[in-house]
């Protein structure tokens, strides 16, 4: 069930989540039919209820072509619609659904970082014991890709890494960011912490301790 689900109908979500993808696209009909996997004459329908919302506007046809759709930019919810489908059902729900299936032995958490003016979606993966196989991972994304018609940019790190980010490391600003949202949190998943190394001086103390132990 998606989170947005109080607010757009699921044939609502699959159009948006087309058309927020390439935003500067414009659909014929039976494309964002083909698209979005909804029989044509529902996607008639629902189109006629987001032109008249003011979410979508038609644009007149050259010659003998169809009407085409595209965004209304001047509508005055556009930028908090499209931040609600990013972080719902466009982008969020279905990366969050794909790691906790596919990686939950070793994606320890993930934030969603934003999207670029194109349209691509930067996330943020934290690995811990296990690191992800990079293959399956890139194979993972790319059929993702395709579902959700949008570009990915994956970071993948260690927890390590992620808990001495520099202030000035770029994914330290983007997580910084009012966009950036965590999609799985510590406990989401089987993944587990990394065991803490000692040092060998600390390894070395700890040994001398134990055999310096009198003997019952």
């Amino acid at each position: 069930m998606s989170a947005a689900d109080f607010l757009f109908a699921p044939e609502v979500q699959k159009l948006l989540k087309v058309v927020y993808a390439a935003p500067d696209q414009a659909f014929a009909p039976g494309e964002l039919a083909r698209r979005s996997k909804l029989d044509p004459a529902e996607v008639a329908r629902t189109l006629e209820h987001l032109v008249s919302s003011g979410i979508l506007k038609r644009q007149k046809p050259k010659a003998d072509e169809p009407d085409t759709i595209t965004l209304d930019r001047s509508f005055i919810f556009h930028d908090e619609l499209r931040r609600i489908a990013l972080k719902s059902f466009a982008a969020a729900e279905p990366l969050r659904s794909m790691l906790r299936s596919k990686f939950k032995d070793s994606v320890l958490r993930a934030f969603l970082l934003g999207e670029d003016k194109d349209g691509t979606v930067e996330l943020l993966v934290v690995h811990g014991q296990s690191i992800p196989d990079e293959a399956a991972m890139t194979a993972a994304c790319q059929k993702l890709s395709k579902t959700i018609h949008r570009h990915l940019k994956v970071h993948v790190i260690s927890s390590h890494r992620f808990n001495s980010l520099a202030v000035r490391d770029p994914l330290a600003s983007k997580l910084a960011a009012a966009c950036a949202l965590e999609i799985i949190a510590l406990g989401d998943t089987k993944a587990q912490l990394p065991v803490e190394r000692f040092g060998l001086l600390q390894s070395a103390k700890k040994k001398l301790a134990t055999l310096s132990r009198p003997s019952s």
